[in-house]
């Protein structure tokens, strides 16, 4: 028998898209300080994608499928589906503004543009908070599924329709469900400072496309409240603060004295709602009581990184 059959074979074939990169910092993580002096940093999300969805309204021929619910409805439109969805836009992402401008503290937007463009007033808003407006694709659409033109092309309306509705052009990046062309099509498009498409660290790192140094800032699913509506997940806005509160307690004491990032993802849709958001809300409260954590917007993170670790020292250029 030889590597060619695939259970014995130890390394990748020369497969489409970035390679795989497993070894990362190992033991020796760079030392990092987050805004001169702060050790962690907490990246809230907001993905805002309300309007953009899949749906039979919009020509798609399927509804999405994160729903509160595990009931699908095929060959039609589903209201039911429809309005959760609305409910993020309608009421979800004001409550969660609320919050935001409470705790006196910013987040990022992974933006959909159309479903800002149907909802100006949350860009306007966001925009007058100073919240950070990265891509998060034309459509909430699943980027695996688009031909390489075709995502170049979305990739293009994306941050012309964001620049346009929030006055400041997208340097972020981060679709829903990354293609193997999504990483060069990013830095193929220029303007970006870095993208979110992976969750492989707790710190950003620098890689190469076509020998051209990309800032990646790593996201997370294990504090993101998804986790309400699929099958692994939170039942109560108490798993959401005890996970939050545990990842934080963790990075803040990790045996080192390395300064490290976490991430936490939000829907409208599900984190707007009454319950969750006061979950979402007393981890903010219970963060802000730490004088060695600081709430930043992702690419905040990526300069402060960039800054004291810049891609010449990182990539040897």
């Amino acid at each position: 028998m030889t590597e060619d059959v695939s259970f014995l074979r130890r390394t990748d074939f020369d497969v489409p898209g970035p390679k795989r990169e497993l070894v990362g910092y190992g033991e020796h993580p760079p030392m990092i300080r987050w805004g001169g002096d702060k050790k962690v940093a907490i990246q809230l999300v907001v993905n805002y994608e309300e309007g953009s969805e899949k749906s039979y309204a919009m020509g798609d021929n399927e509804n999405d499928i994160l729903y509160e619910l595990p009931f699908a409805l095929e060959g039609q439109r589903d209201l039911a589906v429809e309005s959760m969805y609305e409910y993020g836009s309608r009421a979800g992402i004001w409550r969660l503004f609320r919050v935001f401008d409470n705790a006196g503290i910013p987040v990022t937007f992974f933006a959909a543009a159309v479903a800002l463009e149907r909802n100006p007033e949350v860009a306007a808003k966001l925009a007058t908070r100073g919240d950070e407006p990265a891509g998060h694709g034309y459509r909430w659409s699943n980027h695996f599924e688009m031909t390489r033109d075709e995502e170049r092309e979305a990739i293009k309306r994306a941050i012309a329709s964001i620049e346009k509705t929030t006055g400041t052009r997208p340097v972020g990046w981060y679709c829903r469900e990354m293609s193997t062309n999504t990483r060069e099509l990013v830095v193929e498009a220029g303007g970006f400072e870095y993208d979110s498409d992976c969750y492989s660290d707790d710190l950003p790192y620098w890689t190469r496309v076509h020998d051209q140094p990309h800032l990646v800032v790593p996201y997370s699913l294990v504090v993101n409240d998804a986790r309400y509506i699929v099958g692994t997940g939170y039942s109560n806005p108490d798993d959401f603060f005890q996970t939050a509160k545990a990842t934080l307690d963790r990075l803040r004491e990790d045996g080192d004295d390395l300064g490290r990032m976490m991430s936490i993802g939000i829907h409208p849709r599900v984190s707007g709602n009454p319950a969750r958001s006061d979950g979402l809300a007393r981890f903010i409260d219970y963060a802000l009581q730490h004088d060695d954590v600081a709430f930043m917007r992702r690419i905040d993170i990526a300069r402060d990184f960039a800054e004291q670790h810049p891609a010449a020292k990182a990539l040897d250029l």
